[in-house]
């Protein structure tokens, strides 16, 4: 009997819990499990990589917009990932499967509609929500994509940057050197296809809610 990994990402353990019961209730093959933030699920996937799918809230602590996504998608390539949000805003759903979502849930739906959209991710195909179109491309998909090209590191140091961290700074936080640091921001710029930090946060500021302003030029700007 082949046994299915789950794993939920959510910082309200009630709501967890009550997911992990839909999931787990009746079915022997499903292992369930729980993470408060995505440290948890780290050490979770690195004492066990093999893990079928992962349930990930948009808006826990240390998470903003689609970072979390972004970070998991770049980090364990090989996991599917399915958003389960209270946010049911259409440019937020898509531009989760731009980033690479396995699909997006309501948290507003019901047990049977929490199964289906389960057992859909888990045979390999992609559960979108009723009412979504993903078809066609938009002034924003490239930038998307650039986006999802980012590795583990390159979205962590972008994540700083955002929040305003020099290159001294970041270095610190991430325990490597600030040559390491400049090289990291000029992939990041490069595959950005940006010139500036300025815009480079810009991109990352606008993911969270689909509302990309034009990217403009600020000038030469160290790195």
């Amino acid at each position: 009997m082949t046994r299915r990994r789950i794993i939920i990402v959510d910082d309200h353990p009630l709501f967890r819990a009550a997911l992990r019961q839909t999931l787990s209730g009746g079915d022997a093959t499903v292992t369930v499990e729980e993470a408060g933030d995505l440290a948890g699920l780290s050490s979770a996937l690195d004492a066990d990589r093999d893990c079928d799918l992962v349930l990930l809230d948009l808006n826990m602590p240390g998470v903003r917009g689609f970072s979390g996504l972004l970070l998991l998608r770049a980090q364990y390539p090989d996991i599917p990932v399915m958003i389960i949000s209270a946010v049911e805003d259409s440019t937020v759903v898509r531009r989760a499967f731009e980033l690479g979502a396995a699909g997006y849930l309501h948290k507003s739906v019901g047990p049977t509609e929490i199964r289906r959209a389960i057992e859909t991710v888990l045979s390999g195909e992609v559960f979108v929500p009723e009412g979504t179109t993903l078809s066609g491309d938009d002034d924003h998909t490239a930038l998307m994509r650039r986006l999802s090209t980012l590795t583990p590191q390159q979205v962590r140091v972008l994540m700083m940057l955002s929040d305003g961290l020099m290159n001294k700074q970041i270095a610190y936080e991430l325990t490597i050197s600030e040559a390491t640091v400049k090289a990291h921001v000029s992939a990041i710029l490069q595959k950005l296809d940006v010139d500036s930090r300025t815009q480079a946060v810009i991109a990352a500021a606008r993911i969270e809610d689909g509302q990309f302003e034009a990217l403009f030029s600020t000038g030469p700007e160290k790195v």
